[in-house]
């Protein structure tokens, strides 16, 4: 694989990992590298595979960027086999990694939270191990962000731990909680490891 691969998980489903991703691709494009987000496996609403191709300039099709959908709002494992469909990992490595030989940077997000289940036999942290990827860990910053964001580093293998970043998600109207967070995660993680996303309303960011 040519491109270097980041992947973006969360503490949580609708934490903000899409609008994140977005905006890394664009930024990304924005300098002049050839940068793509996919989002290998989705469930319910396709709309942040949409998201995300537009983000990176409609270089791919929908397929592409998110080649296995599934209608039923349930962790992707459960609304597959609703369908009578199953996704195993090496599928799913082997499409990211032969987008990844058309590109700089590869961005994929997964779908939930790091745990949940993605396919018969794989989450989130399988392909974070399989690919090598530097990962991004996206929190809403808020009361609670703290040990839910912990968890998830616990949750990561020792070596994706030790590179991870946290992203922050901005309340609209900033906290005690919000303030105080990005300093206790920065004592535990260590400095330089902690991004703040700035709020953004929700009709900035459309398929």
């Amino acid at each position: 694989m040519a491109a270097h691969l980041f992947f973006v998980t969360g503490t949580d489903t609708g934490v903000g990992k899409t609008v994140f991703t977005a905006l890394m691709t664009a930024h990304l494009r924005e300098h002049g590298i050839r940068a793509v987000a996919l989002k290998p496996v989705s469930s319910g609403s396709r709309r942040d595979g949409r998201i995300l191709r537009k983000a990176a300039g409609q270089v791919l099709p929908l397929e592409e960027v998110n080649p296995w959908h599934f209608r039923a709002p349930l962790a992707p494992r459960e609304a597959a086999r609703r369908e009578r469909q199953r996704v195993r990992l090496c599928q799913a490595l082997a499409h990211i990694r032969r987008v990844a030989e058309r590109f700089e940077v590869v961005l994929v997000e997964g779908a939930g939270g790091l745990l949940s289940p993605l396919g018969e036999d794989f989450d989130s942290r399988d392909l974070i191990v399989a690919l090598r990827a530097r990962t991004f860990v996206v929190c809403p910053n808020r009361l609670g962000a703290v040990n839910q964001t912990l968890l998830v580093f616990e949750a990561l293998p020792r070596a994706a731990a030790a590179r991870a970043s946290v992203v922050l998600v901005s309340p609209r109207r900033p906290d005690l909680a919000s303030r105080t967070n990005p300093k206790l995660l920065a004592e535990r993680l260590g400095p330089g490891r902690i991004w703040i996303m700035p709020w953004l309303a929700p009709k900035k960011l459309t398929a």
